[in-house]
């Protein structure tokens, strides 16, 4: 059974070279995280912005049914009204 001296040059080495891609991995993996919390934040500002223009919209359709149920008949409206009613 041979034993290998962990003072070797090697080994110096393989440590080294160890050391260099767990480096790597965890630079990797900050990018990723900020990535995906970049693109959590877009999600979030799209979904404000959405939801602001939907409730706009409807606002403004309610507003609009509002004025319509309110605004006094047309006379355009009573005479195709009397027309219909007289045949």
């Amino acid at each position: 059974m041979s034993t290998k001296p962990t003072s070797s040059p090697e080994a110096l080495l393989r440590v080294q070279s160890k050391a260099a891609l767990a480096q790597q991995r965890r630079v990797e993996a900050e990018t990723a995280l900020e990535a995906a919390r970049a693109e959590q934040v877009a999600v979030r500002e799209r979904t404000a912005r959405l939801r602001a223009l939907r409730l706009a919209k409807e606002a403004a359709d309610e507003a609009a049914a509002l004025a319509e149920k309110k605004a006094p008949r047309t006379a355009a409206k009573r005479v195709s009204k009397k027309v219909s009613s007289a045949r």
